[in-house]
């Protein structure tokens, strides 16, 4: 089998920026490898989580309950496998990937108590790794970003905001679940802040970097 090292934030953490400089360091290094992105909007197995993300089945995040929810990035993840990556990881193929089963932890965890949440995590895990057969990941790096910091820095985008993003409460608590996540199935996290300031975008590139190349 090959491997599989997912990058992980929650909102304005800078992790597409970090998933681009990553991908390039790879190449640079003439590493080959195949990079994936979920959701995978483009495809129609995804029409379930736009219509959740754009307010189809209410405009809060929590009208879909954590377990329905899960269900639908799983379904998006489950055929991109089947149709596109599987037989590239199965023979060995190295897979960077701008999030994955482990956005749902967090993203779909927080609307759980948290007493909840490590039954919650099993039963993803088994769900996606065990019973749909998708690839466990070698690497889980997390950014962490303050939630104030988050804010200040979502409040300079445009619009085009999904009921995740429109939500700052929701995306604090999904911060916290983030962090609490990371402790109980083994992430790496890695701090965006150093000393209550934000750490520039290639000092937080180096660590990543430095991360991925343990696992390769």
């Amino acid at each position: 089998m090959g491997k599989l090292i997912i990058l992980e934030g929650t909102d304005a953490t800078g992790k597409s920026t970090q998933f681009e400089r990553l991908c390039t360091a790879l190449s640079t290094q003439g590493r080959e490898f195949r990079r994936l992105r979920f959701p995978q909007y483009e495809s129609e197995s995804s029409a379930l989580v736009r219509m959740y993300l754009h307010g189809e089945f209410g405009d809060d995040p929590e009208a879909v309950n954590a377990y329905g929810a899960s269900l639908f990035y799983a379904v998006d993840r489950y055929a991109s496998f089947v149709k596109d990556w599987g037989e590239y990881y199965k023979n060995g193929g190295l897979l960077i990937s701008d999030r994955y089963t482990t956005s749902n932890a967090f993203h779909q965890g927080t609307k759980l108590p948290e007493s909840e949440l490590p039954g919650y995590l099993k039963w993803l895990e088994e769900t996606e790794y065990g019973h749909l057969g998708l690839p466990k990941p070698n690497l889980v790096l997390l950014l962490d970003m303050p939630m104030e910091i988050s804010i200040k820095l979502m409040s300079g985008r445009g619009g085009g905001a999904d009921i995740h993003e429109n939500n700052w409460d929701y995306l604090a608590s999904c911060r916290e679940c983030a962090r609490r996540s990371a402790e109980i199935l083994g992430w790496k996290k890695i701090d965006c802040t150093r000393n209550g300031e934000l750490r520039t975008i290639e000092d937080i590139g180096n660590e990543i970097f430095s991360e991925v190349s343990k696992v390769l």
